[in-house]
């Protein structure tokens, strides 16, 4: 059964898994649904068409579901969809979608939320990421598996970060940043490539190597981008993990940090 604080507000219509806790003074709307051993802070408000997966941690004032903060939206039915083993420190906002766009704000599994991150409409990200505090992505934004985002940094509207990429403190991102990048200032630019964040992940010495061969190509060559895809969809027919640069590359987007 979910325990529940006895000052909390929780809608008779929400529904909340096995081991569910609410803190004292959250407030749950109706169309709510929380998954098993979610832990709910005190203070927390959950409202709009919210799904939770299970063993999330939403910390004190934490706000997910409200309504997008786009001049646009006039009442659709949007949605907002939290995975599994996410946890929320304190003053994270994360909003709905949009109807101009895929009409839901989709978080993945394992991530981590530092205190007065954003998550705006429509954005999609993927698992097991890092937001350093205040760090804020713009509306329909889409971050990869496993980035990192350092303190302050903030991401333009309808741009992609690849996975594996991080995003250094205070960096402001107008571009795509390419899986494995790092990025760094006002407005972002490549910095190399995240080697210690691979080495963590268990990549291999010789997949490292290949992945600075593939940023030497797209950045120390002198190629433009589409030639330097063309070069790489050979180099990832011998190192899979590359598949996944090339795959970025290929969807143009808004054209990626030069």
């Amino acid at each position: 059964m979910p325990r529940i604080h006895a000052t909390a507000l929780v809608d008779p219509k929400a529904e909340l898994a096995a081991g569910v806790e609410v803190g004292a003074y959250s407030i749950l709307g109706p169309d709510v649904k929380v998954g098993a051993d979610t832990v709910i802070g005190p203070h927390v408000v959950l409202t709009g068409r919210t799904s939770l997966g299970a063993r999330n941690h939403l910390f004190q004032f934490t706000s997910i579901g409200d309504i997008p903060q786009d001049r646009k939206y006039a009442g659709e039915p949007t949605t907002t969809t939290i995975g599994d083993d996410n946890v929320f420190r304190e003053f994270t906002t994360v909003n709905a979608g949009t109807a101009q766009d895929r009409g839901d704000t989709l978080i993945g599994n394992g991530n981590l939320f530092l205190a007065y991150t954003h998550v705006a409409h429509d954005c999609v990200v993927g698992n097991w990421t890092v937001f350093s505090n205040n760090a804020q992505l713009a509306g329909h934004v889409h971050i990869g598996d496993w980035v990192v985002m350092g303190a302050y940094s903030g991401v333009h509207q309808f741009c992609r970060v690849g996975a594996h990429a991080m995003i250094a403190a205070g960096a402001i991102v107008l571009q795509d940043v390419p899986p494995f990048v790092m990025a760094s200032g006002y407005p972002a630019t490549p910095r190399g490539i995240n080697t210690e964040g691979l080495r963590r992940r268990g990549f291999k010495a010789e997949e490292i190597l290949a992945i600075r061969r593939a940023y030497k190509a797209l950045y120390r060559e002198g190629r433009d981008v589409e030639d330097a895809r063309v070069a790489l969809v050979t180099a990832s027919e011998a190192v899979p993990a590359l598949v996944a640069l090339v795959d970025f590359l290929a969807v143009p987007g808004r054209g990626i940090i030069r």
